[in-house]
């Protein structure tokens, strides 16, 4: 009996080699290899005679296999040609440098053959069919034909193969969804489920199965939600605040400004939550200069009221230097410390406030009275990194825990990827809402759009997307900082001061890039996409985004925040690399909507929720199944953890599901 959570190499035929291609495409057990599903499925369920082909068909040939031989053509190609016979006629089967189907073929022999019909030499055949001795239950020809993502070494064709030995095997995979669910929803058994998931006999049957896997991927991660929020709100206990309701008001009083009527909700939301013996567990969204970083000062002046100090941890070192300062400031008068720990810099002494990057996560040694955590740009932090921040701390109670965002969360991602947190919304601007106007600008532009930019004469950002040029084909189009930044400075903005910004420059240059664009000694700033998290010029007018189509609609959102935030208005200007209208479709919304979140909200229609974000490597569990569009599925998915979360001990089958799927668990256990 195959044992479904034994390592892959326990298939025939599955050595270290094939192991390791299959980590590429995230398979190393039994299981995953099972839960492979394709992303769709070739029609080669026509069975056609040889007299009735037509070129252009997509069709299957059943028939006698004549010779088989492996030839030179005048050009030096080396191929294989063979016929396929039936009662109507006869069809030339070719196939390029696949010498060894020679040996592995049988004259004489019944086979089918599937593809699409073409011509060689004026006459019809064949080309690189699939090819397959006919022995009635056929897998790559005559049916619904499943096509799966893939990896160098790692064929459809092969995946199929070992699929269907695994799935005619024995294996101790039973049933772990509760009947109740199984009978209301009308599913499959499992095993017969993942039979007509790789194997339908139509398109209706893997839809109506897909439903099942769609289902129960949701239920899993959120049986896991629940999970991560009882840990929160039952398990562990937090250092219990107080408001001190006089001491904040004339805080906010010295502010610059007046808190708007979300950011006092959203302080609302998190002194209550600091009043409580549970930890707070609380994501604050909010566009570009809405004004998060204020709230989680005022939050840091509470903790240190308590007599508890702070962690803050910003995605970069540029953004913490800056979020040092913006402390500094607001706490000026105050005799609270803040000290900056980067991977280039360490903190000096006692301090109130510790501001940081991913340093902080490699202390040595454990941080003492920590009341609370706070986690800017969330998304660049997986779920396991949070817990390994909570862990760092040496006090039995967990610190408060506040993570901030500027990118919109839609709120089906809501319900799942963040269903454990509580979330407070920042829709209003401290300031009159700037004006930023967005162009999509095609290449012929390009030159009208730098004669604007000379013109105007103010701070310009260019974006562009890679740090060096690629030698992939795919990415011969997209430019690179280091390459724009030359051709611009000894070319169209040669008479401008220009600098360059990216990831692989050391702290000090980046800074001290930084600090000559914000005093104006730079006028035009080549940059990679560092800058969408945070980077504070407030003469900054202008912004080029190139190959804009790669980036998310959210991450491009956030990265046209960076101009206009002073008095002036901001221009974006967006050039693609592609000729895609999918893509063009897609940017033009840009130039229509302002509100980050119904702009995440198309990205997640047309792309996944990966690209909400422009890329899945943030500590995502990507789906692969269900379409979080589907918020009938997702709320009953929701209603059902619920439900069955409070009794997983009376559904062993169910918990063990769970311990083997590994879910993101934060915190002790």
């Amino acid at each position: 009996m195959l044992e479904v959570n034994f390592p892959i190499t326990a298939v025939t035929k599955i050595g270290p080699k094939y192991k390791s291609l299959l980590e590429n495409i995230g398979i190393s057990t039994i299981e995953d290899l099972l839960y492979h599903f394709p992303f769709r499925y070739d029609d080669l369920s026509q069975i056609k005679l040889v007299k009735d082909l037509v070129e252009e068909d997509r069709v299957t040939v059943k028939g006698v296999l004549g010779p088989v031989d492996n030839i030179y053509t005048k050009y030096r190609k080396r191929l294989t040609k063979g016929k396929l016979l039936d009662h109507t006629g006869d069809i030339d089967l070719i196939w390029f440098n696949q010498q060894y189907l020679k040996k592995s073929l049988s004259t004489g022999k019944n086979y089918k053959i599937s593809g699409k019909v073409s011509t060689f030499n004026n006459k019809l055949c064949f080309i690189s069919p699939e090819i397959e001795l006919d022995s009635g239950n056929t897998i790559n020809t005559g049916r619904l034909v499943p096509v799966y993502p893939e990896t160098a070494g790692i064929s459809s064709k092969w995946l199929r193969g070992k699929i269907k030995f695994i799935l005619d095997s024995q294996t101790n995979l039973s049933e772990f969804l509760p009947e109740e669910i199984i009978d209301e929803f009308n599913f499959q058994d499992i095993n017969e489920a993942l039979n007509e998931m790789h194997f339908p006999d139509s398109i209706q049957e893997a839809e109506n199965t897909g439903e099942r896997f769609a289902f129960e991927e949701l239920f899993i991660e959120l049986l896991n939600v629940e999970k991560r929020k009882y840990e929160w709100s039952k398990k562990l206990k937090s250092k219990k605040y107080k408001s001190f309701e006089k001491e904040v008001k004339d805080f906010i009083q010295k502010l610059p400004f007046k808190l708007t009527g979300s950011q006092k909700t959203a302080l609302g939301d998190i002194i209550s939550d600091l009043k409580k013996e549970n930890p707070m567990n609380r994501l604050l969204e909010g566009d570009v200069g809405t004004g998060k970083t204020v709230l989680a000062i005022i939050a840091s002046y509470i903790s240190h009221l308590n007599g508890f100090k702070v962690l803050y941890m910003a995605p970069t070192e540029i953004l913490a230097n800056q979020h040092l300062k913006t402390f500094e400031k607001f706490l000026k008068g105050t005799n609270i410390k803040v000290e900056l720990r980067t991977g280039s810099v360490k903190e000096n002494g006692d301090w109130s406030i510790l501001i940081g990057t991913h340093a902080l996560l490699f202390n040595k040694e454990k941080y003492k009275n920590i009341g609370l955590v706070v986690i800017d740009e969330q998304h660049r932090f997986g779920v396991e990194q949070r817990g390994k921040i909570v862990d760092l701390i040496e006090d039995k109670k967990v610190p408060h825990l506040l993570t901030m965002t500027a990118t919109p969360i839609p709120r089906t991602l809501a319900l799942t990827l963040y269903g454990d947190l509580s979330i407070s919304i920042l829709d209003e601007f401290p300031f009159e809402q700037r004006k930023i106007t967005t162009k999509v600008i095609p290449e012929k532009m390009r030159k009208e759009t730098y004669e604007i930019i000379k013109q105007k004469n103010e701070p310009t950002f260019i974006v562009c997307p890679l740090i060096e040029e690629s030698e992939s084909s795919s990415l011969e189009n997209v430019k690179a900082a280091q390459v724009e930044f030359e051709n611009l400075k000894n070319g169209v903005f040669k008479d401008l001061p220009i600098g360059l910004l990216h990831g692989r420059m050391k702290s000090t240059e980046k800074e001290e890039v930084v600090k000559k664009f914000r005093k104006g000694e730079i006028k035009i700033l080549v940059s990679t996409p560092v800058i969408e998290v945070g980077i504070d010029i407030p003469d900054a007018t202008i912004i080029v985004i190139e190959s804009a189509e790669r980036y998310g609609l959210a991450s491009l959102h956030q990265l046209r925040g960076r101009v206009g935030r002073g008095q002036k208005e901001g221009l974006c200007f967006t050039f693609m690399s592609n000729n895609s209208r999918d893509s063009y479709k897609r940017l033009k919304a840009l130039e229509n909507i302002n509100e980050g979140i119904k702009l995440a909200e198309i990205d997640l229609e047309m792309r996944g929720q990966g690209d909400v974000f422009g890329t899945e490597q943030h500590g995502f569990k990507k789906l692969k199944v269900a379409d979080l569009h589907n918020l009938e599925m997702l709320e009953n998915a929701k209603v059902y953890a619920q439900k069955y979360f409070p009794k997983l001990e009376e559904y062993p089958k169910l918990l063990g599901r769970l311990i083997q799927r590994k879910g993101y668990y934060i915190g002790a256990n």
